[in-house]
């Protein structure tokens, strides 16, 4: 059986890009807490901004759910700062 995590950052703010397959109108920002949406030319439209927690996220992921677009992916961004370290992979 798997463990719980602990000590994550499960309960802390964070940024998130959310991408759907089909394209939402910048109006639907309001129903999403004020996400940015964009869309793009490949018939996908990204949701991004600050998500106050997991349980902010899951509330975002399944109104993705409700709009019946299929979910494509959710990816944490981690802004870089004084106090915080980049660790996107570089090629």
């Amino acid at each position: 059986m798997n463990q719980p995590r602990t000590g994550g950052d499960r309960d802390h703010p964070g940024r998130y890009e959310i991408r759907i397959r089909g394209h939402l109108d910048r109006r639907w920002s309001v129903w999403f807490d004020g996400m940015a949406l964009t869309q793009h030319s490949d018939g996908t439209t990204t949701l991004d901004g600050q998500v106050a927690d997991q349980a902010a996220l899951h509330g975002l992921i399944q109104r993705v759910r409700d709009t019946g677009l299929p979910l494509i992916s959710v990816i944490p961004l981690h802004p870089t700062g004084p106090d915080r370290q980049d660790t996107t992979p570089r090629p």
